[in-house]
This record gives structure tokens, C-alpha cells and sequence, in this order.
């Protein structure tokens, strides 16, 4: 049995992870710290409560006393840190808790996982630690790092130190860096459940500038099958790109949700852009290609359609989200740079 310390696994991509594990495998014993902040719901893990491999403790990633007691209680061996403040927007509002999480708690469970000897640490991270691209080339796993914002620049920040444990203590760290994830779900902040929800309820559908800002796009079943790879089969020290090579600017996608829900275009609204927006990410996955054998297996056109479905069919579940607290966020975040 492997013990496994699943850190944020109750928000988007950890929770799919999760569930995507305990479904298909019963040689991992699950340990899932989260401390359930606005995107945390265990409401996405309801299939698991009751299953003999899974525990939840609700909890911070900063705390050294209770990152201490779970590793030492449950022999965890294994790690995977999913936890982090992912939000470009709210970075730009403020930016002290992004560096806080994904600076500082990184650094607390890789000093856990130095002194428990873990066996492998999988550090989740992020294209956007490279900046920005032009309108062509990839990203590689040697493009230096140039984050253009302060949630960026975090991540950035504990990808170095991760690789300094394995540089310096000889920890087994291996680094994903994912580019842009949708499916089930996803908090809807994020540009595709957001624009399917605001669809499905008539309203505005708010757009960064000219609306072409271009993004590698990967559906988040064919991210959990890439981390689990690497978790288990990558090269301690080394970065693996985690992308489907299928570029799509926002514009596309935004038209083809209301297409696909037969809603009119009417409804798009262009707004000043954010600051620092970056224009373009594309992947480069060859090296988890060609080293680990994975490759997506979801195309696009239809996987953003197996998308739309699930918000269809789990109304309650966002409609649970959108009532609360996200819709002061919300209106904060985009009415004020609504074009006039």
C-alpha cells in the first residue's frame, strides 16, 4: 500500500485526481489535506467519503504542527502538492496570501517530507511560470522562468525550491507543469465554467481585451493520468510539461459554449484588460511523451462538450457556489471594467 498525502484535494484538479485514483486503483491509501477555502468543496468528492482508502482532514498546509502529525500518523511516504492559490484575478488584488500558501506552505511539507523520508514528492505547477509567448514557438522544460504575475511568481518561487530539496538533501522531487485544465468540477472563476454558467443564466459574459489571448488546453482527466505518471515513473529532479497540444484563444472557446448551448453571441461583453495579461502559452510535452509513454487522450471539441454537459446536469453544485460569497467577488472583479 502506498501512502499518499494529497494536499488540496478538495478544489478543482485535486479532487478529479482523487477520484480518478480511488476509482481505478485500491494499492493507494489516500490522506487529503485541504482547508477548504473559497474554492474547496467536498461536495466534489462525495463518491470517496465512505471509501476504506480515503481519509479528509481539513487544514492548512502552513501549519508545521499538523503537516508533522499527518506524516508521522499516517507513514506517509508519498506527496503530491495540489495546494495552492491559483487565480491570476485575485493575485492582482492581493497578493500576500498567494506567496503565503504556495511559498511558504510548499517549503513546510517539503521539510516534513525530508525528515519522514518520503519516496517521492510530485510538485503540481504551472506554465505560467514561463511568461509569456509570441505568436509561435513551445515552451520547453529549458525555457527560463519569467512569471508575470504575482500567482505566477509564487508558483515560480516553489518550483525553485522544490528543486533545491532534491539539489541539496537529495529529496525525490519531480515537477508537473500543466497548461490550462477544464472539466468537472471547476470553480467557476475560471474562464470556461464561467462562461457556461453566465450562459445558461442569460447574463453578460465578460472578456479580457480583444478576447484572442491564446491558451494550451487539456482536459483534467488527461492531467490526472500525466501526474500519476510522474508521481510514479518520472526522474527525481527533473520538470515534465504537461500539455494536449491544442491551442484555442478565448474568443473560440467563449463562441463555441454559446453555440453549443444555442445562445446568442449578444451576450459577450469586452472589458478593459487585466494587467500584465499574458498573450499566449503553448506546451511542449515531448520529454512525458517520449520518456513516460502518456499521451492526451481527449480532443478538444468534444471533451469542452462533455464539460458543458456536467454543468448542465450539476446545476445545483454551482448554483450552491454562485449564491454565496463568489458573487461579491465577482462583481468586484469585472463590472468595474466593463467598456461604456
Amino acid at each position: 500500500m502506498k501512502n499518499l498525502l494529497v494536499t488540496g484535494g478538495a478544489g478543482f484538479i485535486g479532487s478529479n485526481f482523487i477520484n480518478y485514483i480511488l476509482k481505478n486503483r485500491d494499492d493507494v491509501f489516500i490522506v487529503n489535506l485541504d482547508n477548504l477555502t473559497y474554492a474547496g468543496n467536498l461536495e466534489n468528492l462525495k463518491a470517496c467519503e465512505l471509501h476504506k482508502n480515503y481519509k479528509f482532514i481539513k487544514g492548512d498546509i502552513c501549519s508545521r504542527e499538523l503537516v508533522d502529525e499527518i506524516f508521522g500518523k499516517y507513514n506517509i511516504k508519498h506527496v503530491i502538492n495540489f495546494a495552492a492559490e491559483s487565480h491570476v484575478d485575485r493575485s492582482i488584488l492581493g497578493s500576500e496570501i498567494f506567496f503565503t500558501t504556495n511559498v511558504i506552505g510548499t517549503n513546510v511539507l517539503l521539510e516534513a517530507a525530508r525528515r519522514y523520508e518520503v519516496e517521492r514528492f510530485l510538485q503540481i505547477s504551472t506554465d505560467e511560470v514561463y511568461g509569456s509567448l509570441g505568436p509561435e514557438g513551445l515552451f520547453t522544460e529549458s525555457t527560463p522562468l519569467s512569471p508575470n504575475s504575482p500567482y505566477s511568481s509564487s508558483k515560480a518561487s516553489a518550483d525553485l525550491m522544490a528543486l533545491s530539496f532534491h539539489h541539496t538533501y537529495g529529496l525525490p522531487v519531480v515537477i508537473t507543469r500543466c497548461s490550462n485544465n477544464y472539466g468537472p468540477y471547476q470553480f467557476p472563476e475560471k474562464l470556461i465554467p464561467l462562461m457556461i454558467i453566465n450562459s445558461l443564466n442569460d447574463k453578460k459574459l465578460p472578456v479580457y481585451g480583444d478576447g484572442l489571448n491564446v491558451r494550451d488546453w487539456i482536459y483534467v482527466v488527461d492531467h490526472n493520468r500525466a501526474a500519476e505518471l510522474v508521481w510514479e515513473k518520472g526522474t527525481p529532479g527533473e520538470v515534465y510539461n504537461v500539455g494536449a497540444e491544442q491551442e484555442m484563444n478565448n474568443i473560440e472557446i467563449i463562441k463555441l459554449i454559446l453555440s453549443y448551448l444555442g445562445k446568442s453571441e449578444k451576450l459577450i461583453e469586452y472589458m478593459k484588460d487585466r494587467p500584465g495579461h499574458d498573450r499566449r502559452y503553448a506546451i511542449d510535452a515531448s520529454r512525458i511523451k517520449n520518456e513516460l509513454a502518456w499521451k492526451p487522450e481527449y480532443k478538444f471539441e468534444d471533451a469542452i462538450k462533455e464539460t458543458i454537459d456536467w454543468y448542465l446536469n450539476n446545476k445545483p453544485w454551482w448554483e450552491n457556489i454562485i449564491s454565496g460569497d463568489y458573487r461579491d467577488y465577482y462583481r468586484n472583479m469585472y463590472e468595474k471594467f466593463y467598456k461604456h
